[in-house]
């Protein structure tokens, strides 16, 4: 049965107030169109959200589907979907479908449209796990690259190369990864200190000065210490990066550069632990622009800090 009673005002308001914001931060280009309606899940409500997880849920159906369909099977109306699109960026319903067509498309014939919304069940042998995962991080990459703005990277890299120390904040999984990028920028010559404690992190932070730069990193973007660990940096002038999946999350709010990730959720591997393979992704674009801007310095200190452990690898032909 179709639901055509009018939006709530809080759905209303996701579509009205911040749609420009939205499609800025998102992006309205056709490529990752199913990254986008995953990436602004968390901020629609309501009827409007139910839009979304059925485009989700079978996005094959919906490319198939006239409006009126799609507002039947989501149990809305035509009018909430004209509103789904204009939230996703699109002008109307026909641009979706294309977009979402174009999409499922490409998926087919790149040869990883292993059905990723199946859950993993304990008998499953781990050959179908394996495809499961592989299809998921896959995809996650796919919507990333989509997703991104090239032109933030670009922002970030030159930020970190010319600044004299650079902070990483982030809490339990998000720590291992920010101590991955910590480790890179320090073997190519970067001052860069990775947080965990947030009473370490804000006695760190609170040294940052102007020309330093704080990256902080958090799938949903709502991790209170990492937000308080960049907000303090931020008040001391330092230019502050934020790595999210949420791009209207409190994090990328207070963030002078917002790089954003996607997920594909599966059994066992919930989004924060999906995510760890496109941030690293992510983190790794980085690094490559940092160590260009960079060239002759972090030649010269990769060479060294290389010749300096050679001499810890076993021998060629040695015995094991």
């Amino acid at each position: 049965m179709v639901d055509h009673e009018v939006d709530t005002t809080a759905g209303t308001a996701v579509v009205d107030a911040d749609g420009s914001d939205r499609r800025a931060a998102l992006g309205a280009a056709s490529g990752g169109v199913l990254a986008r309606v995953r990436a602004g899940l968390g901020e629609l409500t309501g009827a409007l959200r139910r839009v979304a997880e059925h485009v989700l849920s079978d996005p094959e159906s919906a490319a198939r589907s006239t409006i009126v369909e799609l507002a039947e099977r989501s149990g809305t109306s035509p009018a909430t979907v004209t509103r789904f699109c204009r939230a996703m960026g699109f002008e109307g319903y026909a641009d979706l479908r294309l977009g979402i067509a174009a999409e499922t498309g490409r998926a087919r014939s790149a040869g990883w449209t292993v059905d990723i919304g199946r859950e993993i069940q304990p008998t499953d042998p781990l050959a179908r796990v394996l495809d499961q995962i592989m299809a998921a991080d896959t995809r996650a990459m796919h919507d990333t690259a989509a997703l991104l703005d090239l032109a933030e990277v670009e922002r970030a890299a030159v930020a970190i190369a010319g600044a004299s120390r650079v902070n990483i904040f982030g809490a339990s999984g998000s720590a291992l990864v920010g101590e991955e990028m910590q480790f890179s920028l320090h073997r190519i010559g970067v001052a860069a200190w990775a947080w965990n404690d947030v009473h370490e992190g804000l006695a760190a932070a609170a040294l940052l000065r102007p020309g330093d730069v704080a990256l902080g990193i958090s799938h949903t973007g709502q991790t209170r210490e990492t937000i308080e660990m960049l907000a303090e940096a931020g008040s001391r002038g330092a230019t502050t990066v934020a790595l999210t999946g949420f791009p209207r999350s409190p994090l990328a709010e207070l963030a002078d550069i917002v790089l954003v990730t996607a997920s594909q959720a599966t059994t066992f591997r919930p989004d924060a632990l999906s995510a760890r393979h496109p941030q690293l992704v992510v983190l790794d674009l980085l690094y490559i622009a940092v160590a260009q801007r960079t060239h002759d310095r972090a030649h010269a200190a990769f060479r060294r800090t290389a010749q300096a452990v050679d001499g810890h690898k076993a021998a060629k032909g040695a015995a094991s």
